[in-house]
């Protein structure tokens, strides 16, 4: 799926090259539909977790997998990891610069997604909330610029620190997790996840610390500078 996908964004490019830019009313109801979509599975499961058993039981607890609502709400974060690729295709189509940030943060949260839903890991219940509470906020700002609405810049640089402290929280989480397993608590998950999932989130880290550099701050200093000539 991941090769047929890249195919679709190569294919993507030659149709950019000849067609007129995908019209932002092509991307309203899709970026809508995506924002709600992860505002649902914000609701309070990890937060009632927290307060009544504690940080461990949140980080440990298997239970996101295969609670009675939890569970297909884990399943359709699994599923909607694939549908997110097509984000790829529609900045090609819309004629806008594709990063390599972009493309290797859906691919790998994809890849990485599957590879540990599949052995229901400690701390995947955190992973899939902040990615759903991340994505809710960002995907109202997609909406609101499709619709044609003029977003304040800082709104933007909210966003990509909110992206920035999840990759934290990330390592912070898989920190965690090798922690209680070293003791011998009971936090299932094996090393190679762990360190799989580390070295994606730092990638991240880095990736996103980059962008909000090369974005805001260097970009800032170079209109101040065009102004004052």
């Amino acid at each position: 799926m991941v090769f047929n996908t890249c195919s679709l964004q190569i294919n993507g490019v030659h149709y950019s090259q000849k067609n007129k830019p995908l019209p932002r009313s092509k991307l309203l109801h899709k970026d809508l539909h995506i924002c709600i979509f992860g505002a649902i599975r914000t609701g309070g499961y990890m937060m009632n977790i927290l307060m009544t058993k504690g940080l461990k039981q949140s980080v440990c607890d298997q239970s996101f997998y295969n609670g009675p609502v939890s569970k297909f709400w884990a399943y359709a974060f699994v599923l909607s990891k694939a549908p997110e690729l097509g984000d790829t295709l529609f900045i090609v189509l819309r004629k806008q610069k594709l990063i390599f940030l972009h493309w290797y943060h859906h691919i790998t949260v994809l890849l990485y997604s599957w590879y540990s839903y599949k052995d229901m890991v400690a701390g995947g219940g955190w992973f899939m909330t902040m990615n759903y509470l991340v994505h809710a906020v960002m995907y109202s700002y997609y909406a609101l610029r499709a619709a044609g609405f003029k977003i304040s810049r800082k709104f933007a640089m909210f966003i990509t620190l909110t992206q920035i402290t999840q990759m934290v929280m990330g390592c912070v989480v898989n920190y965690l997790v090798y922690s209680w397993m070293q003791q011998g608590q009971e936090c299932p998950s094996h090393v190679q996840n762990i360190v799989w999932s580390s070295l994606m989130y730092l990638s991240y880290f880095v990736l996103f610390c980059q962008f909000f550099f090369e974005a805001y701050i260097t970009k800032t200093k170079s209109n101040a500078a065009k102004k004052s000539q």
